[in-house]
């Protein structure tokens, strides 16, 4: 409303109402109950604009526009659990010219799109913890660098490739005809780092606004294609994506409804929209083919694979920097390494726990793992 105000021709006075019925009627009925309602203070609220603050909200007000020769007036008024809008927000206007007043709605409308806090945000969809805007909640986007996140390098650039080389592209792509909308999915063991990568790269693209869902929210993928495509650039991201999009020939007819949801909400997206869906599952063998398999819907699949002696060796220095094991001998690091073969980065998290406790256990001062603590088999 202070963006439309601001703009050439055109001002804006602030009234609050005051009177107990006064959040149960429409904007036409409280101008004609008289002395049921009155001019008072404007109620304000405090409501959550990223994860840590907060912004002094309107609760109810009305507006009193002027733009050029029109005169305008418009009721603001936050959600109520009283009222007639218990979950949303509503703005009515009355004008002295039809067309006007209608105008008004359609700038509101893009105002609020352009100038929303959503915008830019890391949002979780479902229940959990952190500051909530409705079925929403603010996280705070990671920040990873390079080093902190162990792939193959050409694995890595596989998905950069997609998921940011086509974001930095994206005016020159759709100048020349060519689809931004993509998804890409990552699949591999439980604990070889799909979770992590994904933080790496909503790291990498801070613009962006993002929407994330796991478990039961994976439910609400219809509303968050619906956020999405108002705030591009935009990114969702789908985690365990085969608890909804399991093999239909595995399953009774109809009985996985949420499977045809997601392919109808990627498949309803406008290619030249900037969306990035983001899949990560355990169980790729599973995963419905008209998915995983279709240019359009998935357009690459990486592998994050349990990683090789390299990546073992960059897991435990990574993990073990600060309890001494990036000083541990040639030799010492190479049997922790051959020790631990077909393990995932999560294990070797763990691995590297239970030698910190170990040396915990035995003393006092600082912890540093040695390479025989290390290879203790209590350890591994």
């Amino acid at each position: 409303m202070e963006v439309w105000a601001s703009g050439a021709g055109r001002s804006s006075e602030v009234v609050g109402v005051t009177g107990e019925q006064r959040r149960m009627h429409p904007l036409g009925e409280l101008l004609r109950m008289g002395r049921h309602v009155d001019v008072g203070p404007v109620e304000y609220q405090d409501l959550a604009d990223s994860p840590s603050t907060t912004r002094r909200c309107v609760r109810f007000r009305l507006f009193l526009l002027v733009d050029g020769a029109r005169r305008l007036a418009v009721l603001v008024r936050n959600a109520d659990p009283h009222g007639p809008m218990q979950e949303a927000a509503m703005l009515e206007v009355i004008a002295d010219d039809e067309a006007a007043g209608r105008q008004l709605l359609v700038d509101m409308r893009a105002l609020a799109v352009q100038h929303s806090v959503l915008r830019g945000q890391v949002l979780a969809l479902g229940p959990g913890e952190g500051q909530r805007c409705g079925q929403l909640r603010f996280v705070t986007r990671p920040h990873m660098g390079r080093g902190q996140l162990v792939l193959p390098d050409e694995t890595l650039a596989r998905i950069e490739r997609h998921v940011i080389g086509i974001a930095e592209h994206s005016q020159r792509l759709r100048a020349a005809g060519q689809h931004l909308k993509r998804g890409v999915l990552l699949y591999g063991p439980p604990g070889t780092g799909k979770t992590h990568t994904v933080r790496y790269l909503l790291g990498r693209r801070p613009g962006t606004t993002v929407f994330l869902l796991s478990g039961q929210a994976l439910g609400l993928i219809s509303h968050a294609c619906t956020l999405a495509r108002a705030f591009t650039p935009s990114m969702v991201v789908l985690e365990d994506v085969d608890l909804i999009a399991g093999d239909r020939s595995l399953v009774a007819i109809g009985s996985n409804p949420l499977l045809f949801e997601v392919l109808n909400q990627i498949d309803g997206l406008s290619e030249d929209i900037d969306v990035t869906f983001l899949l990560t599952t355990n169980r790729v063998d599973i995963l419905e083919r008209a998915l995983a398999q279709r240019p359009g819907r998935v357009d690459t699949a990486v592998e994050i694979a349990v990683p090789d002696d390299d990546g073992r060796a960059r897991l435990l220095r990574l993990y073990g920097g600060r309890v001494g094991l990036d000083k541990l001998t040639g030799t010492e690091l190479a049997e922790a390494v051959e020790a631990t073969a077909g393990t995932t980065a999560t294990f070797l998290r763990e691995v590297v726990r239970r030698a910190a406790l170990a040396v915990a256990e035995r003393g006092t001062g600082p912890i540093s793992v040695d390479g025989p603590t290390l290879g203790q088999p209590h350890v591994n």
